[in-house]
């Protein structure tokens, strides 16, 4: 029996396939690029097919009869990236591998999309039902590509798809960018602070994958895969600071004229082609609340988090101090 997962090189995607392999039921392999560094999954025994999941020619050459599929892989945010490679890679290529998977006759396809479809939560927290309202080219190909997962479950694939909330966790630098500051006393609240923000620590987004992908009741559904609970960025900041051993930072300005010189000074950038050190999707971070209801996976799949946000921004510091990256 074949398990298939893209972006396994990725900080998601490398997390299941450890999961997967440790299990030991079944044999794993993994569509890389031709520029992945695949040292540690050929460590861990795993076959890896260089291939363009662009392309379904490729695809086709490298997708196999695998009983399940993981579909990881995404071109996630980087700052101004042009439309046409989100929509390759977030919705073509999902399609690519359904069309693939779908000839093969497999037994489960478990697509990560995003809970970032639903955008900003105006009445918080979010079921799987709430409106969908993108908020950037990231979110509006995820969605595109949950869409067209759907359609291959309306037609009878077993598909399941899951939303991870943000996540985090040993082996992820994007939170870094609040890690360092708070750690070197420099970090600014913009606003109030009382803004919701949600996370869900790798262990347990993995755990809630699994889940997806064994589930009997999990086949055509979609779930939100999160922590135990949410909070605001005042106690985030505050929980990471404790993690660290140093004192919540105090400093606090004001949001609406921050935001206005992001609009300026991405503005200003574009127009020289210059990438600019300030932004609004940046800044937007401290306004918009971001909190999701995780009940549907609790129900159905039986998914419990067990990490809980103090004990998993301990370890998180923990692996950032080994790595000498603070």
């Amino acid at each position: 029996m074949i398990d298939l997962v893209t972006g396994a090189t990725g900080f998601t995607g490398s997390a299941v396939v450890r999961a997967l392999v440790e299990r030991g039921e079944t044999e794993v392999v993994a569509l890389v690029r031709s520029s992945s560094d695949t040292t540690e999954l050929t460590r861990l025994g795993i076959e890896c097919r260089t291939t363009d999941i662009r392309d379904l020619e490729s695809v086709t050459r490298s997708f196999g009869r695998p009983r399940r599929v993981f579909h990881v892989a995404a071109a996630f945010r980087t700052e101004h990236a042009e439309l046409d490679e989100f929509q390759r890679v977030n919705v073509e290529a999902t399609r690519n591998l359904l069309i693939c998977a779908a000839e093969a006759d497999v037994d489960r396809f478990v697509h990560c999309s995003t809970v970032g479809v639903q955008g900003a939560i105006d009445d918080p927290p979010a079921a799987e039902d709430y409106r969908y309202q993108p908020g950037d080219h990231y979110q509006s190909t995820k969605l595109e590509g949950e869409l067209v997962a759907r359609e291959f479950a309306e037609r009878g694939l077993p598909v399941s798809i899951v939303r991870p909330v943000g996540i985090y966790g040993p082996g992820d630098r994007r939170f870094l960018k609040l890690f360092r500051p708070i750690k070197r006393g420099r970090f600014v609240m913009i606003g109030s602070g009382e803004t919701l923000y949600h996370l869900t620590y790798i262990d347990d987004l993995v755990a809630g994958i699994l889940l997806a992908a064994s589930h009997p009741a999990a086949v055509g559904e979609v779930f939100t895969i999160g922590g135990p609970r949410f909070t605001t960025l005042n106690e985030l900041v505050a929980l990471i600071a404790n993690a660290l051993g140093v004192r919540p930072p105090r400093m606090r300005i004001p949001y609406r004229p921050i935001y206005l010189a992001s609009v300026l000074c991405e503005r200003a950038c574009k127009a020289v082609g210059i990438e600019p050190p300030l932004y609004p999707r940046r800044v937007e971070f401290f306004s918009k609340d971001r909190a999701f209801d995780i009940s549907k996976s609790r129900r159905v799949l039986g998914f419990e988090p067990k990490v809980d946000l103090e004990e998993g921004l301990r370890r998180t510091a923990e692996w950032y101090r080994a790595e000498a990256l603070l």
